[in-house]
């Protein structure tokens, strides 16, 4: 499997605990309490499964390899895709001071943001940035890429992490109602990290 195909079936999860936030900030919008437990659930995830693993092959693996095949990162889109990554961090620091003050107003200001950037920034990679690293990287390149995506989630994730988020995922579009996400069928594999029972 290309490492561009591994990150947007990332981004399918990404985008389901994103409906999750979504409907968490609509009900509060509506006057119901904010579901604390629920939305710190959601930052956990955003935390560790979307920073700190997405997008850490994305800055750490992914696009210092297409820069150094020809993208220029100072105003290229390898320096946007960082910059929405840090409003991110931003945002979800945000909501989680939101939650411990129980500000529903502030809670649902900063994760209705955090909803429309994550949401355009996907749809930047998958339409633009990957068909470009697919362009640019040859079959050698997306196969090393691949395996330092692999080590990224055992050395620095810690075997069994990754699996544990999407539990999580699931667990809280069950609590939510939100649809599951489809990810791609050719990864069902032993060794696939996106395995889901």
């Amino acid at each position: 499997m290309r490492a561009t195909d591994i990150l947007m079936d990332e981004h399918r999860v990404i985008e389901q605990v994103l409906n999750c936030l979504e409907k968490l900030a609509d009900r509060c919008a509506a006057g119901q309490a904010l579901d604390g437990a629920s939305a710190r659930e959601a930052l956990e995830f955003l935390r560790h499964f979307a920073d700190r693993c997405h997008h850490g092959k994305e800055e750490g693996h992914l696009f210092p390899l297409l820069e150094a095949r020809g993208l220029a990162r100072l105003g290229g889109p390898t320096g946007v895709m960082v910059h929405e990554h840090e409003e991110g961090r931003e945002l979800i620091a945000g909501m989680a001071r939101a939650i411990e003050a129980n500000a529903p107003r502030e809670f649902v200001r900063h994760a209705r943001d955090y909803v429309r950037l994550l949401r355009e920034h996907i749809r930047k990679e998958d339409q633009c940035l990957f068909p470009m690293a697919a362009a640019l990287l040859s079959g050698p390149d997306a196969e090393a890429l691949a395996q330092r995506f692999e080590s990224v989630e055992k050395a620095e994730m810690g075997e069994g992490t990754h699996e544990h988020y999407l539990r999580l995922a699931d667990a809280l579009a069950g609590r939510l109602g939100v649809p599951r996400a489809q990810v791609s069928s050719s990864c069902g594999h032993a060794r696939c990290h996106h395995h889901r029972p």
